[in-house]
């Protein structure tokens, strides 16, 4: 298995908007509108940071009652396998693949499908996988009965799932990735 993360070349990988005050948040968000206006991200309406950061701050609550371990207060988004969807996000982008056998997987959590559409209370369908953070070894199992969204929903015309998040509470070993991909 390799966890994948998208992101636009100008800015670098493993840019969160969590990560960073929620004022600094607005503007990043701002500044990505006016200059990548064709970017997916720049689709994103103003309510987008508070709506995430409450989503976030579900899935480290739901994380943490399973055991997750966690080094830093924000995670690291990143998804489990290759997306052709996700891929096309970013006006210049880039992309980092990582084996999970590089990671402690003590310090990952898992949603079948993004975190924001499978937490949303408008999402109503019932699945067993909605409203449900997972370890990796619950996610292998999931997997197993549903295989990856992104081999059966890729356009999203059965749900919202397109593929699984992966948030890694860690900065092993993404930080040696940064270092590679900035020099």
């Amino acid at each position: 298995m390799y966890l994948y993360h998208f992101y636009d070349k100008r800015s670098g990988p493993f840019k969160s908007l969590t990560a960073i005050p929620k004022e600094d948040a607005f503007l990043v968000l701002e500044n990505i509108k006016s200059e990548r206006p064709h970017s997916l991200t720049a689709q994103r309406d103003e309510g987008y940071i508070t709506k995430r950061r409450n989503c976030e701050r579900i899935v480290k609550i739901e994380a943490e009652k399973k055991g997750i371990i966690m080094d830093i207060p924000s995670p690291h988004y990143m998804i489990v396998e290759f997306s052709p969807w996700l891929s096309t996000w970013f006006e210049q982008p880039g992309e980092i693949k990582i084996a999970i056998e590089e990671f402690d997987t003590r310090k990952i959590s898992f949603t079948y499908g993004d975190s924001m559409p499978t937490f949303s209370p408008r999402v109503t369908d019932g699945k067993e996988y909605r409203k449900k953070v997972y370890t990796y070894e619950e996610i292998l199992k999931i997997i197993d009965k549903y295989g990856l969204p992104q081999d059966w929903n890729d356009d999203g015309a059965y749900g919202p799932e397109r593929y699984i998040e992966a948030q890694v509470w860690t900065n092993e070993p993404i930080i040696r990735y940064i270092e590679e991909v900035t020099k």
